[in-house]
């Protein structure tokens, strides 16, 4: 099974942007883990800060791997274009958050790419990535 994982903006400073929110481990850190506790499925890490982009790596991968497991950061909340992106795609995408977006400011409480996405795990850390791993590997 191949599964993309793509993070979005600001998601590259895990570890050390706001620990008290998003702890502090770093991605890489994370990501060696779950490698490690998944050795059946080929796990692929991609990070961006720009809309464009993520849209581009969900066209590159949207049609040739089994699964996409997404943290578009903010974009979570403004952008039209990553869920026309994860519409046209046919792999499935699993929307995540690392903390629980709605015990947290009133704007993050609604996502704008959930509509097309086969689900959403949130508040959970980091261990939000691995529970959509196991959706993937067990659907």
């Amino acid at each position: 099974m191949r599964i993309q994982i793509i993070n979005g903006p600001n998601l590259n400073l895990l570890g050390v942007r706001e620990p008290d929110v998003y702890g502090s481990t770093g991605f890489e850190t994370y990501l060696a883990n779950l490698r490690k506790q998944y050795p059946q499925a080929e796990i692929e890490y991609f990070q961006s800060n720009v809309e464009g982009t993520l849209v581009d790596k969900i066209h590159e991968v949207g049609f040739s791997f089994d699964g996409i497991v997404l943290n578009a950061g903010a974009y979570t909340h403004t952008s039209l274009a990553l869920l026309d992106a994860i519409k046209a795609v046919s792999t499935p995408v699993i929307e995540v958050h690392i903390s629980n977006v709605h015990q947290r400011e009133a704007f993050r409480h609604h996502s704008m790419i959930s509509a097309g996405c086969k689900g959403v795990i949130c508040g959970f850390g980091l261990d939000s990535y691995r529970l959509a791993i196991e959706a993937f590997l067990h659907s």
